[in-house]
């Protein structure tokens, strides 16, 4: 079975064409790195390449190469800015296997020692915590 087309009206793809604001803590010619509005734990960041491609699956191996650097730069600096004991990376591919935005995604998020990961409840964050966070981000970024 063939998947879908990539929709480029996906929420991500609307994110990086500046149509719906976000927290950025990151963005390089190919990848750009946010807030997610629905954090599982307090840092919870999105990595997403700028090309388009609805997940791991379909995107071009040269996307992937230039994704997991900048992933490994953002989980070390979310580790730092939230005195995490540990960070969790996740992806997920298709529906089947619980992923909503047909964008390749990459979720960030820090973790410590005995504390759940939050469901996503479809509730939002709050705007000034997910901009306190982005600015703890971008300031252990700059400290690496």
């Amino acid at each position: 079975m063939t998947a879908p087309a990539y929709d480029d009206g996906n929420i991500f793809a609307r994110i990086l064409r500046g149509e719906i604001p976000s927290h950025r803590v990151y963005e390089d010619e190919a990848t750009v790195a946010f807030m997610d509005v629905m954090p599982q734990g307090p840092g919870h960041l999105l990595v997403v390449p700028k090309a388009a491609s609805r997940n791991l699956l379909d995107a071009d191996p040269a996307v992937l190469a230039g994704l997991l650097p900048v992933v490994q730069k953002l989980a070390r600096a979310a580790k730092a800015a939230f005195a995490a004991d540990g960070v969790t990376v996740l992806q997920f591919n298709e529906g089947a296997a619980g992923q909503t935005v047909f964008h390749l995604h990459i979720h960030v998020i820090p973790r410590h020692e005995g504390v759940p990961l939050v469901a996503h409840s479809g509730a939002m964050e709050k705007p000034e915590v997910l901009a306190e966070n982005a600015a703890k981000v971008r300031a252990a970024l700059a400290a690496l």
